[in-house]
Parts: structure tokens; sequence; C-alpha cells
């Protein structure tokens, strides 16, 4: 990270060719109270990247005002805009108005439907909670644990869908929850499980090309990681890439 046979996905414009530049960001957690907060950050974004990744929990409460006071900053992104949501936007029960909202204002949700930018493909979805390795929560016992497994057994085949139908050398995977116990490292141990999920790695591991993977959600897990194949996995909540790192937004050559 550096500092400063299924239908083919529909490929958009970017700025350049070759080694494509990737921003990411998560956890921007806008409120109804700010004004113009990223508008400065997004149009710096447009002139160091090619393309911008946001990984989720993109307003506080997923409230229509805070969708449009993100959606108003967007405008000032003259690169692409891929992203994904987070539990934060589903929380008043929307999510569907705040992904209208914001793809109006340009940002290509990548819930099960990929994109290719410069010939670099990017899949992603919300992903899920579930655990990691042994601790890894299975589908065994009441209906409630079978169904809550379950979400997260959809988001992962949500996922693979995605992959499968890009074509691409290179590919990109955007999500909100890890996919990986090495970037929530950190947090305390004790919420690990609530933070992410190992299905999400081990189906990335699945397919060749994937050059990196970006989440959110963590706040206090660790900056870098790897899926058990080695691919790079990049945390980039915005208060990891703040307090460890020092800077506003990941940079990711692709």
């Amino acid at each position: 990270m550096s500092r400063s046979p299924d239908p083919a996905p529909a490929p958009i414009d970017g700025n350049g060719a070759g080694r494509l530049r990737l921003a990411a960001i998560g956890d921007l957690h806008v409120v109804e109270t700010h004004r113009h907060p990223y508008r400065e950050l997004f149009s710096r974004i447009s002139q160091e990247a090619d393309v911008l990744a946001l990984c989720g929990d993109l307003t506080n409460f997923g409230k229509t005002p805070e969708a449009e006071i993100l959606a108003e900053d967007l405008q000032a992104c003259s690169i692409p805009v891929v992203g994904v949501l987070g539990n934060h936007d589903y929380e008043c029960g929307q999510p569907q108005e705040v992904t209208r909202i914001l793809h109006q204002a340009g940002m290509r949700c990548l819930e099960g439907e990929p994109i290719e930018v410069n010939g670099v493909g990017f899949a992603g979805s919300k992903g899920f909670i579930g655990g990691f390795g042994r601790y890894m929560l299975s589908a065994f016992g009441e209906a409630e644990i079978k169904t809550f497994v379950q979400a997260s057994i959809d988001e992962t085949l949500k996922l693979e869908s995605s992959l499968r139908m890009l074509k691409t050398e290179r590919t990109v995977v955007v999500l909100h929850y890890a996919p990986v116990e090495d970037t929530v490292v950190g947090e305390p141990q004790e919420i690990f499980p609530f933070l992410g999920s190992a299905r999400l790695g081990e189906t990335i591991d699945r397919f060749d090309g994937v050059r990196c993977v970006v989440h959110g959600h963590a706040h206090r897990g660790a900056a870098q990681g790897k899926t058990p194949r080695g691919i790079p996995v990049y945390n980039v909540a915005k208060p990891v890439l703040n307090r460890d790192l020092g800077i506003e937004f990941a940079l990711i050559e692709v």
C-alpha cells in the first residue's frame, strides 16, 4: 500500500492505461451535520489515482440526508468510483435508497455486479460476519444460527458469482467486512467473529488473477494482511489509515 458461461461485466473508462492506480478508503461515516466533508479529498484523489474504491460505512446511519451529502461531494471526483455498502449504511433499513443516491452521483455499486476499468476487474460485496479458522461459526443447531450462517454464505456466493463473471487478468476485490484474521488484529479478540469471515478469503483464493483485496470495518485492526494463498489484503478503514499510516487514503498500484 502506497502512502501518498456468465454475462460479461460492462467496462467503464478511466484515465490511464497499463498499471492502474487504485485509491481506496472505507468508513467515512458521513453525518447530517457534515458540510462537504470529502469534496477536497475526492478532488485530490482524482489527481493521484485512476479509480476510487469506497469500502462501506459511507454514512453513519444510512439516512437519506447523509447519503445526499456524500453524493454531493462525489461530484468532485473525476475518476471512476466503485464501492460497497457497510453495516452502518443498513441501519435505517433503506440500503437500496442509499445505493440509488450514490449511484446517481457516479458510484458503481459492486454488490454482485462486477465492472472493468482499463482492463482491471472489480468484484465485491458487503460481506458479513462469522469468524475465522477453527472458530468460524457453522450452520449447526437452532434455526436462528442456521439463518445467521446462511446470511454469511449468501454474501460469499454473491462475491463468487461476481468473480466468475470477470474475465480480466487482474482483479481487485472490494469488501466491507474482513476476509482474513490478519487485518482485524488489534481489535479486542472477543469481537473478531463480528468483524469478518474466513469464507470470503477462501472464496477469493479460488480465483486466479486477484491482485489485492480492500476492506474496512475494523477501525482498530491492522493495515495489511494476506489470504492463505498469499493475496494482499488491505484494511483501508479511515481510522486505520489516519492513525497507523498517517495518510488520508490508500494508494495501491494494480
